[in-house]
């Protein structure tokens, strides 16, 4: 006799008995999707207080701009960290979002890809967002190593760049899509629908900085769901 593996079954599969709970890989990936979308709070905190090119006192001063980020070198530090971070662990979260959804939607869907490249482009664009900070974060206020345009240039970076979360709304949609084939809860579904449909219309707008608002926060309902929900739902809801 050759011995056999033991499959768990899925959501999509017919062999399971209703007053069976169906088996889901672990969910310990969803704990990196909270610590994102806390990083991504933190993000969107941290850079708002980098204001130097906003302080209305000394708009269009370079010069005053420059020594004036200077002074805030640990709120720049706390983005930098905060942004890459979020960035490590919504790469993990995006991994296991794939494998999540590739158990449990039809075998030739594109929502489980779709959901992973949303989540993996955001962690990007994070890295991105912090990609200056070495080259200003220290050298900001001192006219020596930064020119000042440059250094204003730079505070209207990181306060544009890593608030680009747009492309995350993919991944929601993607799960919206996955509850109509039973493959996550309904609720997850209508979060993934609402929040991120928001989240990926303000990435597509001309105020698309306005998705780094909406995305952390919807990013950090949708892991807790998956954390907490994931054992009770049977997929045929």
């Amino acid at each position: 006799m050759t011995a056999q593996t033991h499959v768990p079954p899925t959501a999509l599969d017919p062999s399971t008995p209703d007053d069976q709970p169906v088996v889901y890989p672990p969910t310990r990936w969803a704990l990196a999707g909270v610590g994102a979308g806390l990083a991504g709070l933190g993000v969107v905190v941290s850079s708002s207080l980098v204001d130097a090119v906003y302080d209305e006192r000394i708009q269009g001063d370079a010069a005053a701009i420059s020594e004036r980020l200077g002074e805030q070198v640990p709120q720049m530090l706390a983005f930098h960290l905060s942004a890459m971070v979020g960035a490590v662990l919504l790469v993990v979260f995006a991994a296991g979002l794939f494998r999540r959804l590739r158990a449990t939607t039809p075998a030739d869907s594109v929502l489980p890809l779709v959901a992973f490249s949303g989540a993996l482009i955001t962690a990007i664009v994070l890295i991105l967002g912090a990609g200056l900070d070495t080259e200003f974060i220290f050298a900001a206020g001192d006219p020596e190593m930064v020119v000042p345009e440059d250094a204003a240039m730079f505070n209207h970076w990181i306060g544009t760049i890593p608030w680009c979360w747009g492309l995350l709304g993919l991944s929601g949609i993607a799960l919206f899509g996955a509850a109509r084939h039973g493959g996550v809860p309904r609720w997850i579904g209508l979060v993934g629908l609402l929040g991120g449909g928001l989240t990926l219309l303000l990435g597509v707008s001309p105020l698309q900085y306005m998705a780094g608002m909406t995305g952390p926060i919807g990013l950090l309902v949708v892991a807790l769901g998956f954390l907490a929900g994931d054992k009770a739902f049977r997929g045929r809801s």
